[in-house]
Order: C-alpha cells, then sequence, then structure tokens
C-alpha cells in the first residue's frame, strides 16, 4: 500500500473525476463517428477496441485503444503532478472501473484491458511494458485477446514486485481480479475451445 499523504477530501475529489474520466465510453464515440453504429449491437456488444475490431474497421478500433489507455494514463498523470503517489493509484484504480463500470452507460462498460495498461504504464512503466510484452507474446501464440489479456492481468503484481514498486501491488492486484471477473465468459469460451480470434469479425 502506498503512504497516505492526500487529505480525505482530495482523494474523494481525486477519486470522482478520475470515474467520470474513465466513463467516458470511447469504443461507442468512435463507432458512432465511423458510420458503424451502436458498438454495442456488434460482435460480443463490448465497447473495447478488440469488438470495434471486429467491424473491419482497424482505424477505429486503433482509436478505441489509445483513447481507452490514455484515459487510465492521464487520471494517473493528472493526479501524481497536483497531488502525491496515493492519489495517482487511487486515480488509476477510479479510471479503470469507470471504464469498466461507466455511469454513462447505466454501469455495463468495457472489460478494462487498454484502460489497465494505459494506467499501468503510467504507474510504473517498467511493468507497463512487461505486462504489454506478456500480451503481445501470448497474442502472437494463441491469437485470442481475452487470453492474452488474463496473462497479462494475472502476472501484473508479479511484475510490481520484481521490477521494484511493492507499494503498487494492493492496487494492480485490484485491477487484474477486476479484469478477471469482466472476462468470465471469456473464460467458460477458452475452457470449451470457442473463444473467437484477434481480427475475426461478429
Amino acid at each position: 500500500m502506498p503512504v497516505i499523504e492526500t487529505s480525505a477530501a482530495l482523494l474523494a475529489l481525486t477519486a470522482l473525476l478520475a470515474y467520470l474520466l474513465g466513463s467516458v465510453p470511447f469504443g461507442l464515440v468512435m463507432a458512432r463517428a465511423f458510420g458503424l453504429g451502436d458498438i454495442r449491437a456488434i460482435g460480443s456488444g463490448n465497447i473495447g477496441a478488440t469488438n470495434v475490431l471486429r467491424t473491419g474497421k482497424k482505424p477505429a478500433a486503433a482509436l478505441t485503444l489509445i483513447l481507452d489507455a490514455g484515459k487510465g494514463a492521464a487520471a494517473v498523470l493528472i493526479a501524481r503532478a497536483m497531488l502525491t503517489g496515493d492519489a495517482a493509484q487511487l486515480a488509476g484504480l477510479m479510471a479503470f472501473l469507470g471504464h469498466c463500470f461507466p455511469v454513462f452507460l447505466g454501469f455495463k462498460g468495457g472489460k478494462g484491458v487498454a484502460t489497465f495498461l494505459g494506467t499501468l504504464l503510467a504507474l510504473f512503466w517498467p511493468a507497463g511494458i512487461a505486462a504489454c510484452l506478456t500480451w503481445v507474446l501470448v497474442a502472437a501464440v494463441s491469437r485470442i485477446s481475452s487470453l492474452s489479456a488474463l496473462v497479462a492481468a494475472a502476472l501484473t503484481p508479479v511484475w510490481i514486485s520484481v521490477l521494484g514498486m511493492p507499494q503498487a501491488w494492493v492496487v494492480t492486484a485490484l485491477l487484474a481480479a477486476v479484469i478477471f471477473l469482466r472476462h468470465g465468459a471469456n473464460i467458460k469460451r477458452l475452457l470449451n475451445g470457442e473463444e473467437p480470434r484477434i481480427g475475426a469479425k461478429g
């Protein structure tokens, strides 16, 4: 756990603002901007970049990925610049939860992988790089986005500890736990050999 240096009032304000930032559904915005309609009616119904990619619109998927990762990173970096490390960790967690459970979409959001990686890169970039490389390696071998995310999430607390920021272990373990929670249906399909591969259209 980080040392708590920020006042309770400022931490509460940080949590609220970071949550609202994380709640912005960029996948939905990009799908509509590219004339794809409501992304929730396509493929898996998820608002993340992987489902946007299923439409065949790679630029829309790339922008969704960048913006979803960026909101997590922005929350961390702004909180760290204006306050301290405890606020930065809280901001990253709340932006991630905002993406997964956005108030603007009735708390039905994405699975959080891009926001998770963006948050981690901003919190502690060596562990973020390790998580991204883990995702890429598993994706290259399996061609399954959900499996890549699950392995990357599971190993993140390990990377955090090994690479030298153990004070962020709790928040990264919470992030990883939510990733697994949000991928419950994917885990069932993986066990049944039915999970779609990267690039497959919905």
